[in-house]
């Protein structure tokens, strides 16, 4: 089969465009070479939405920003995926700082935000109680919020999807030839996908797959950043996500109000050569913890249950890099897609999309389109009554399988039917293993779940593809000796 369009990577970049695209009556095929879509640089993103205000007013960063963030309410509605609009406000420490705070006041105001709001002392502490009292000012942007990234590259793939898509995971591309009008794809397994139109949307693997299509060649470098999440139960909480006055190449430490409960504080921002290199150091974790403590009130260490770092593709200059190739046909670079690239997606997608029109791909909207996604039925933020006719239906949505989270089987087996046959896409899907004790009581019995639901065997069933296998050998193998 000759698709119409390939677009390689399925992070919140591809996910956007595949969603875009499956509106169309056109063939489309995702590729990626992680075992679900969002295991790449999306898993690890800090879900923020963000306001607008951070980049240049002339940037194609700042313009798809807006226009990402002005779609998303609408998205969620439709998708399903969690998302509140909490607010930001860039807290400011010093005279010194709320100069800077008025500079990035201004700029929001010259990229169009509405509701804007420069603050004193008196009202930073009034919209949000948890800054700490030596707090100078700062400035209110109502727009922002926070999502479960995770979550929304599932829902995004899912309509497009149910609108034809096909995704195809544990793919990877290691070279591309355009021969006759065709697009040439070999995969490391051998198998070829063949398309007329390519997007390069691969994240930190961006370049290679550049320089192996016979594209520009860039470098894409990661930027680590280290994150900590705190339980639920934590007093550090806020209402609204908080930001410092940001540097000159970091956004700074936030503390975020996850959709979930939960709070995450950081990232940092460090310059690495390993695309791989996903550790968290005891160093990092005491700056985050003492910068955090600077800004809120009621941290604490013991509060902290996981730990994780996410890499961004950072590329040179400070803004993304979406064209068509200048060296071959019929290729859509997406690159350098980082902060803000979030909350900038869904423009990006509708941007990518018009390209692809531009360079000659015949776009006819189907007259099917399928708009919404199925529900996904959460028991934790069910009333009781709501649980009772869910169990008339299925008697799974009243066994609890994930304490701390309150997951039921049922919304298990719903991801495992959604596609999502490892540990940690049941997780993203379902938040079970992601509470107090990180899976501790659980995972067995997750296990059991989709090794049934999806006929895997209990063996083979991994944390997140490839060589992450959770049982290995099994008792009795072991000859001892005495």
């Amino acid at each position: 089969m000759i698709y119409d369009t390939a677009v390689i990577g399925a992070g919140v970049t591809g996910a956007a465009v595949a969603w875009q695209l499956g509106r169309y009556d056109i063939s489309t095929i995702v590729i990626d070479k992680a075992a679900d879509c969002g295991f790449g640089v999306s898993k690890a993103n800090s879900g923020i939405i963000h306001g607008g205000f951070h980049h240049s007013t002339t940037s194609l960063k700042a313009k798809l920003e807006v226009e990402g963030n002005l779609m998303i309410d609408a998205m969620q509605h439709a998708l399903g995926f969690p998302y509140v609009r909490t607010g930001i406000l860039v807290a400011a420490f010093s005279e010194e700082e709320m100069q800077t705070v008025e500079k990035l006041y201004k700029r929001g105001l010259g990229n169009g935000l509405k509701g804007l709001e420069l603050c004193s002392r008196e009202r930073m502490l009034e919209l949000e109680p948890k800054l700490q009292d030596n707090v100078v000012g700062g400035f209110y942007a109502p727009n922002g919020g926070t999502i479960e990234p995770y979550r929304y590259v599932f829902a995004l793939m899912e309509n497009a999807m149910l609108n034809g898509v096909e995704f195809r995971a544990n793919t990877k591309i290691v070279s591309g030839v355009f021969k006759d009008g065709i697009w040439q794809l070999s995969c490391e397994d051998g198998s070829v996908i063949e398309a007329k139109y390519v997007v390069n949307a691969a994240g930190l693997f961006a370049d290679e797959v550049s320089k192996a299509c016979g594209a520009e060649e860039f470098t894409i470098r990661p930027r680590k950043g280290e994150e900590y999440l705190l339980d639920r139960s934590s007093d550090a909480r806020p209402d609204k996500v908080i930001f410092p006055v940001p540097s000159k190449n970091s956004k700074g430490v936030l503390v975020i109000p996850t959709p979930g409960g939960t709070t995450m504080i950081g990232p940092t921002a460090d310059m690495i050569d390993d695309k791989e290199d996903v550790s968290t150091t005891g160093e990092h974790f005491d700056k985050i913890l003492a910068m955090t403590r600077n800004m809120v009130k009621g941290v604490e260490r013991r509060d902290v249950i996981n730990a994780f770092s996410g890499l961004r593709p950072a590329i040179e200059g400070d803004d993304f890099y979406i064209a068509p190739s200048e060296k071959v046909p019929n290729f859509i670079q997406a690159a350098g897609i980082q902060s803000p690239g979030l909350t900038a997606s869904p423009a990006v997608g509708v941007y990518i999309k018009d390209l692809l029109k531009k360079c000659g791909l015949i776009l006819t909207e189907k007259s099917d389109i399928i708009y919404e996604n199925p529900p996904h039925p959460e028991v934790r933020s069910l009333s009781d009554d709501e649980i009772s006719e869910l169990a008339k239906k299925d008697p799974a949505y009243t066994r609890i399988i994930c304490r701390c989270e309150q997951i039921t089987e049922a919304e298990i087996i719903d991801a495992v039917k959604c596609g999502h046959t490892t540990v940690d896409g049941v997780k993203f899907h379902t938040r079970a293993g992601m509470g107090r004790c990180q899976g501790g009581f659980c995972s067995a019995k997750i296990l059991e779940i989709i090794s049934r639901e999806s006929g895997i065997p209990m063996q083979e069933l991994t944390k997140r593809g490839a060589n992450s296998r959770i049982i290995s050998g099994q008792l009795g193998s072991i000859e001892v000796k005495l």
